[in-house]
């Protein structure tokens, strides 16, 4: 087992201190482990105990759960691969064999929600269980799972965003080398960029962003949790709008074909949009018809007060 020690200088321009970071974590047996893969490990697990926590505390068949995890985990996969490859054709139908690499990156977040649900609703029609409320334990465990996750790309030194001046800017060789080589990419979109000045770090925006989301999402279903579906469609809403933003700033985004399109950024607005013309539609629907609400959520919120 050797531990590495090839790390590359992470500076921030209020800070006086140096962030030395590495992309890998250790070797085994010619194997190595990298800090992506950890991190995004130890996201995973909090994210599926929070599910199994919140699943135990509203009755769920435990076993049917398992079924959404192992299924769901595939679907996500192969989602968020598939998501990163559509919209990267150009490169990979010239290289078909790298298509199944994903160990050399490109995994599309929404591509991996996209797989996961779909697979989740397959479970879920198999044992009949209300999809409605797997969403709402999915969606606040998302926010676990990417809130952390994120930092894997701290690791990598990528998913960051243009020039910033601010005291949180960002600057490393990684950073630097990589909007040297794509120059020309970034600013045949319109974006201006100076590979040697710091940058947003848009991988601890998204974070900060989806681990307020939890708290938020948290406190919502403890206190105003009246239909099932209703945190999921908060989740969508939250990170929706985040994710519009925040795409804004990023250097390597997916874009729709040739235009200046981030694919990213039209979906998050589009989901921001619709779910929140749902949200609405079904409070006014719960209003008309107070007795609508879920019984277990009624249940649940007398035993907390």
């Amino acid at each position: 087992m050797k531990f590495f020690t090839d790390y590359t200088s992470v500076k921030f321009t209020g800070l006086k201190h140096i962030f030395d970071v590495s992309e890998n974590f250790l070797e085994i047996g010619g194997m190595t482990i990298k800090w992506y893969g950890v991190i995004i490990a130890f996201g995973f697990l909090l994210a599926v105990l929070f599910g199994g926590r919140m699943a135990y505390k509203y009755k769920v068949n435990l076993n049917h759960m398992v079924d959404v995890l192992i299924f769901g985990t595939v679907g996500g996969i192969v989602g968020a691969r598939l998501y990163y490859v559509i919209f990267e054709w150009s490169y990979y139908k010239n290289h078909l064999g790298e298509i199944v690499q994903i160990w050399n990156g490109g995994l599309a977040i929404y591509g991996g929600i996209i797989g996961g649900l779909i697979m989740a609703y397959f479970v879920c029609k198999k044992h009949e269980m209300s999809m409605g409320q797997l969403l709402d334990f999915i969606g606040m465990s998302l926010l676990i799972g990417q809130g952390i996750g994120r930092w894997g790309n701290f690791a990598n030194q990528e998913a960051f965003g243009t020039n910033t001046t601010a005291p949180w800017g960002m600057l490393s060789d990684k950073t630097t080398a990589y909007l040297t080589e794509h120059f020309s990419e970034i600013t045949a979109k319109g974006i201006t960029i100076d590979p040697s000045q710091p940058v947003h770090p848009t991988f601890l925006y998204e974070s900060l962003w989806c681990l307020l989301g939890f708290a938020i999402l948290y406190f919502l279903s403890r206190k105003y949790y009246k239909f099932n579906g209703q945190l999921f469609l908060c989740y969508a809403i939250w990170y929706g709008l985040g994710r519009t933003i925040i795409e804004g700033f990023r250097t390597d985004s997916l874009y729709l074909a040739a235009t200046n399109i981030r694919v990213s950024q039209a979906l998050s607005l589009g989901l921001v949009i619709c779910c929140t013309l749902l949200l609405i539609a079904k409070f006014v629907e719960l209003k008309k018809n107070p007795a609508g609400e879920n019984k277990e959520v009624a249940t649940e919120n007398g035993s907390d007060n």
